[in-house]
């Protein structure tokens, strides 16, 4: 029987919910509601170096068919995810991983986010100190849109650690190996052609990227402390492994962990040399975070170019599905070429997604 939490009727524990507090079914209406503004944009752009230009220019915005500047897509996937986090993972020891993250509809500056999530699964660690809980969130607007919507897996602490060998029976849920292309949310509206190299500074489009090929960004990006902190706090990620250093003391590193979140958007970022034209995210597929990310590291960034998908009913736009690394403190053109679920130590994000970007117009 699902059971719905809510803080009219069961206060959150003072202490956050720990692993045994978790039951599948059970659903959580997430508290504080958050309207973004153009100053949050502002600000994400500052923490990240996210250049997409039509998350920057409202001329541009509105010839691509947008009634305003849309917020970028990782921004609003952070703050929806950090809504969350009171509820699922405010005693996490590690977020593992993602699938079927749908990007569903644009959110402009104003728009107000609301979030909830039901359990689907449970697996207790044979330590008897933790476990893994899996959730599917939804994110909606103030006129009740669905505009995002993502299964995670989050390893999180237990109050008392199990004292006997009587684990839980585990509840794995099947989870999507992919989104299919005829499930990418492309508005009727969206005019990709107006999105050209003289506002990019790329000229590669759909048609001129190859399945195979391997994408070396260029840049790198170090995270400073106060960085990743304001960026924790700008998406509202209580997640006391990132906030709280006195406590971090006892982990098995002995400090703060990046928000895994905050990695990728600094990957994406960073991919804009490469990627120039590829201006919203339809889907992740699936993603892991590899290794942890502390203050002091150093991101750098490639893709794979998995394959061209078209859409249907558009021959407008079509999407790349990509395969992005990020790795920490490394030579890219050192980094081995990994095969699927392959471990590296110097591989802190492993995530197949898929982008939109225009394709070539007949003459």
């Amino acid at each position: 029987m699902t059971q719905t939490i809510s803080l009219d009727a069961v206060p959150r524990p003072a202490g956050g919910y720990f692993f045994e507090d978790y039951a599948v079914g059970r659903r959580f209406h997430h508290a504080t509601p958050r309207t973004l503004t153009d100053g949050d944009s502002s600000l994400y752009i500052g923490l990240t170096g996210a250049r997409h230009p039509v998350h920057c220019s409202e001329p541009l915005a509105r010839e691509m068919g947008h009634r305003a500047r849309p917020l970028d897509d990782l921004l609003v996937f952070n703050v929806a995810f950090g809504k969350t986090v009171p509820d699922v993972s405010y005693n996490a020891i590690a977020n593992l991983g993602y699938a079927d993250v749908r990007f569903l509809a644009p959110v402009y500056g104003a728009d107000t986010l609301s979030c909830e999530s039901a359990v689907l699964g449970l697996k207790e660690n044979s330590d008897g100190r933790s476990g893994v809980v899996y959730v599917r969130s939804r994110a909606f607007n103030q006129d009740r849109v669905e505009v995002l919507a993502w299964t995670r897996w989050v390893m999180v602490a237990r109050r008392h650690a199990r004292s006997d060998d009587r684990a839980l029976a585990p509840v794995i849920p099947a989870i999507a190996g992919h989104v299919e292309p005829s499930s990418y949310v492309v508005p009727a509206f969206l005019r990709p052609a107006a999105l050209q190299p003289r506002h990019t500074g790329g000229a590669l489009f759909w048609e001129d990227y190859t399945p195979g090929e391997a994408i070396r960004h260029p840049g790198g990006m170090t995270i400073e402390e106060s960085d990743h902190m304001t960026a924790t706090r700008l998406y509202q990620n209580t997640a006391r492994i990132h906030f709280d250093a006195f406590l971090a003391r006892g982990n098995a590193f002995g400090k703060r962990l990046v928000y895994g979140g905050h990695v990728i958007s600094l990957c994406r970022a960073l991919s804009y040399d490469g990627l120039e034209n590829a201006f919203a995210i339809a889907a992740i597929h699936g993603g892991r975070h590899a290794n942890p990310c502390f203050a002091g590291d150093t991101i750098c960034c490639r893709h794979t170019v998995l394959a061209r998908e078209k859409i249907p009913g558009r021959e407008d736009v079509g999407a790349l599905r990509l395969r992005m690394i990020g790795a920490k403190n490394v030579d890219l053109a050192k980094l081995p070429e990994l095969a699927p679920g392959e471990k590296n130590e110097a591989v802190v994000l492993d995530l197949d997604y898929s982008v939109l970007i225009p394709r070539r117009q007949k003459p």
